[in-house]
């Protein structure tokens, strides 16, 4: 069987946490509910499986869908006063950069958010971008505020509904923009939706992803992609392509955090047969129990599954007598 890139799903990004319960209340503040949990004993971690179960979403398998969020808790951590999470925004483990929510009403979101107790890096009335939020998880991981509509039309409204909040993207940096979009596009299949050349400032930002072959309602103009979720976004500061010495941390080296994004497909055989003819660099190989792991340019982690309804998902049956729930 052929396999065929249309069929992709953007389907979760990985975070390590420190405390599950404390992690788990914070987004489930936010609106997300676990819709899974895979735990590998042997191992000693557990995988927590969040995401807005919206209507259309939440008859679906946990690897049949996008905008899925994957958190990994080492066993005993929650106790361990020398355990640290790094956020990936300084170095020496400077690479991933946030995970966003799009949200209804971005100035009422944000007020309920603060009116919690939770922290934020950087509020909406902070700096000259006043249209965006970066809230701290836990963790100290940033989770980026964005509106599904303008500041304008939202200013004064006082309710928001976590139940229409979007897992809207996960943010990496990457060193060479040209590199990196020809892998995610030709390799991977994505289509690039959006780009944002922020020249004053150094850096431009590149949006990419497996839509649905039936677009969600625009919100327009610049909130385009704020509609959709289960983007990748890429980072790119101008310059780094050209220095040789110059790379990201992939999260899965000291310190650690983020782990990697996952993309579910149609055929796991096929999928990984046609990526190394195009010369992939493999973290792991495609094994009995059926997930392999690659690498993109930068050296991030992509995570490579069978999307459940093309196949039997059989690794969480064989992998070190895990239970799946």
């Amino acid at each position: 069987m052929a396999t065929d890139t249309a069929k992709y799903k953007f389907d979760h990004s990985m975070l390590r946490v420190k405390d599950p319960k404390v992690s788990m209340k914070y987004y489930e503040f936010l609106g997300m509910k676990q819709i899974h949990k895979i735990s590998y004993p042997g191992y000693q971690f557990d995988l927590y499986c969040l995401a807005y179960d919206s209507p259309e979403s939440a008859s679906s398998h946990w690897s049949d869908r996008q905008g899925v969020l994957q958190l990994l808790h080492k066993h005993g951590s929650e106790s361990d006063d020398k355990f640290k999470i790094s956020n990936g925004n300084s170095d020496p483990g400077k690479g991933f950069g946030h995970v966003c929510i799009s949200v209804d009403n971005i100035q009422a979101a944000c007020k309920r958010i603060e009116d919690a107790g939770y922290r934020f890096k950087k509020k909406l009335s902070d700096g000259r971008m006043r249209d965006i939020a970066f809230a701290l998880d836990p963790d100290d991981y940033w989770v980026e505020i964005i509106g599904q509509k303008s500041v304008e039309k939202t200013e004064g409204v006082t309710e928001t509904d976590p139940g229409a909040y979007l897992f809207n993207h996960t943010m990496i940096r990457v060193k060479d923009p040209t590199a990196s979009l020809k892998f995610y596009q030709e390799t991977m299949g994505m289509t690039l939706l959006r780009t944002l050349e922020m020249a004053s400032s150094g850096f431009n930002l590149y949006f990419l992803g497996y839509p649905p072959e039936s677009a969600p309602p625009s919100a327009g103009g610049d909130y385009s992609t704020s509609v959709y979720e289960g983007l990748l976004e890429l980072t790119w500061n101008y310059g780094t392509e050209s220095d040789p010495n110059f790379s990201y941390h992939n999260g899965n080296a000291d310190p650690q955090g983020f782990g990697h994004i996952g993309v579910s497909v149609d055929d796991v055989d096929a999928a990984c047969t046609r990526f190394e003819e195009q010369g992939v660099r493999w973290q792991k190989r495609l094994t009995e129990d059926r997930v392999a792991f690659m690498l993109d340019p930068d050296g991030y982690w992509i995570q490579i599954t069978l999307t459940w309804g093309f196949g039997q998902i059989t690794q969480n049956q064989k992998l070190n007598k895990s239970s799946d729930s």
